[in-house]
């Protein structure tokens, strides 16, 4: 049974600019040309929008004035991506200017109207409809000249052709990633654990890589929430959260018990607070790890977060424990790719089927969960204060994607990536995560190569095979880095 799917409370969202490009000397030389190349046009950006972004068309560029004059109007409309449409030949003086001049990414289109030439019937108007391609080498010529990399190139049809839609929808993902990371406010309270040194994280060096804000928040901030917490929000929660999770008996560990009803309503009620907390910070995720004093009201609620933290996870805000912010930013790169995004780091190995846990005690992308995930009752959380309620599931069986944010001793940032198999089978009762994680060549070499990487303990979970985005995205964001998989160190 699939598990009930949590809406988004924020859309995704993008601005895509799209504008084409032609030879001016071909307007006169072929009636209907120029009306036809627009057409063109019109149906990549119709393409475009059906992708749940915003598409802003600017028309035909066809020299080198209406390049020069193109330009401003492109960095006035605030875009998170361009689509250079390559709709017949043009020289690249319709580009130069553009691309030395333009900071968004610029993806180029060459979609011809036919999978091959009649050439029976075939004409020099013909071939013109279907030059795309002829301009390409040029423009990714002239990019390097004007000192930027060569863009990437979208090759193939019109019509038909699901490989270029893929690639379509493919950067329209990458889009809504470079719309919302410079944008977002993500939340902090708390401290890494003090021993954790790969938590500790710069946050100017979060607004420099990514343009995001961290904001400093107290813990007290969602003490004085809670207290405002009415019984009717609490009841309403919980129906929220019972239609979400399964509450079964427990299963061999004895921390563990059936959720009682006392943990429940410490969950609903955090929760509800959490909601509030979110909204009066306008924060798009948060990063905390807090103790409090033993028996506070306070300890009892930032060591019950979990429930609530894994619903706003789902609805598009990653929360992330242990304080670390650099999971949350990887956790938000995978959500607004819609592939989920759920805090994990390793567990156990099993050398018997070659595979090795990955999983965390919270917080959860409920919606990539195999099936309907559970809720127990713990006794401890162990290595944290407190005790209460704890997510557990497994993520959706199929391809996944890992994403580690880690820190070179350059301080600079860099992507660790990897791609396995969420694969059938048990997974330990102990109210937490678990994915049985299948990787190539083995598991052995897979965890060897990984932790040569560098990375931190936590990564991104999700689900899909993405590793291919996840390095556009890096490199767009001028940040190293690597998958581990075989051939591709």
């Amino acid at each position: 049974m699939d598990a009930t799917r949590i809406p988004r409370r924020k859309p995704r969202a993008a601005r895509i600019g799209v504008f084409g490009v032609g030879f001016h000397a071909y307007w006169t030389q072929f009636d209907g040309l120029l009306d036809e190349l627009r057409g063109k046009l019109a149906t990549l950006s119709d393409r475009v929008e059906s992708h749940g972004v915003e598409v802003v068309e600017f028309g035909i560029v066809d020299d080198a004035e209406s390049a020069y004059a193109l330009l401003p109007r492109l960095k006035a409309a605030d875009l998170d991506l361009v689509f250079c449409d390559m709709l017949t030949y043009a020289t690249s003086a319709t580009f130069a200017a553009i691309v030395r001049g333009l900071d968004v990414p610029i993806v180029l289109v060459a979609l011809q109207p036919l999978r091959a030439l009649d050439y029976a019937r075939a004409s020099t108007y013909m071939q013109l409809c279907n030059d795309d391609v002829c301009s390409v080498p040029e423009f990714t010529g002239v990019a390097v000249r004007m000192g930027r990399k060569p863009p990437p190139v979208v090759l193939g049809t019109l019509h038909d052709d699901p490989i270029a839609d893929a690639e379509i929808a493919e950067w329209c993902d990458i889009a809504k990633v470079l719309h919302d990371l410079p944008r977002a406010r993500i939340g902090h309270f708390g401290h890494p654990i003090e021993h954790m040194l790969d938590m500790q994280t710069d946050q100017a060096a979060l607004t420099a890589a990514f343009g995001c804000h961290v904001v400093q928040t107290e813990a007290e901030d969602l003490l004085q929430h809670q207290r405002q917490v009415s019984d009717e929000e609490v009841a309403r929660k919980k129906t929220e959260i019972l239609a979400v999770f399964d509450r079964p008996d427990p299963g061999s560990d004895p921390l563990t018990a059936r959720l009682t009803e006392e943990d429940l309503d410490v969950a609903a009620r955090v929760a509800v607070a959490l909601d509030r907390f979110v909204e009066g910070q306008n924060l798009d995720g948060l990063a905390y790890y807090y103790a409090g004093e033993e028996g506070s009201p306070l300890r009892r609620l930032v060591t019950n977060l979990i429930v609530g933290n894994s619903l706003l996870t789902a609805a598009g805000f990653p929360m992330c424990g242990e304080s670390d912010l650099k999971t949350c930013i990887a956790m938000m790169i995978m959500d607004r790719l819609d592939i989920g995004g759920s805090f994990a780091e390793f567990h156990p190995i099993d050398f018997q089927e070659g595979f090795v846990l990955v999983g965390h005690d919270g917080p959860h992308h409920v919606n990539i969960a195999e099936g309907k995930p559970v809720l127990r009752s713990l006794s401890k959380y162990h290595g944290k204060p407190g005790s209460g309620a704890g997510v557990e599931f497994k993520i959706r069986e199929g391809p996944i994607t890992m994403l580690s944010l880690s820190v070179t001793y350059g301080g600079r940032f860099k992507f660790v990536i990897a791609e396995g198999q969420s694969v059938h089978g048990p997974i330990p009762a102990t109210g937490n995560t678990n994915t049985r994680g299948f990787f190539q060549p083995d598991v052995r070499t897979f965890l060897k190569r990984w932790a040569a990487a560098g990375p931190t303990h936590h990564f991104a979970l999700g689900v899909g095979h993405r590793a291919d985005t996840l390095m556009r995205i890096a490199d767009l964001l001028g940040i190293e880095a690597v998958v581990v998989t075989p051939g591709r160190e």
